[in-house]
């Protein structure tokens, strides 16, 4: 299982760590933002296909600032995926 952690970008929360085994995510958690929105997330997402969640969630907005703590998310795990290819 690989460890990442991500700081965010113009969203509420500040930090996100995730891990992921065999391409299932796990053991995702916000530092910060709505907590019901974030705990939702993280409980939904717990043993999601890594590259299918991207899809899904990957340029969602909040409140027209061009990003959301979901799409920072997306975006942390394809940069780990792309991290994960160019090592094997």
């Amino acid at each position: 299982m690989q460890d990442y952690t991500i700081q965010t970008n113009s969203v509420c929360a500040r930090e996100i760590s995730f891990s992921i085994e065999n391409g299932k995510l796990h053991n995702i958690k916000f530092y910060g933002g709505c907590p019901g929105n974030t705990l939702a997330i993280s409980k939904l997402l717990e043993g999601a296909d890594a590259s299918k969640t991207v899809q899904i969630l990957k340029g969602n907005d909040c409140r027209g600032k061009g990003t959301s703590c979901a799409d920072q998310l997306a975006q942390g795990i394809e940069k780990a995926l792309k991290q994960t290819t160019e090592v094997a």
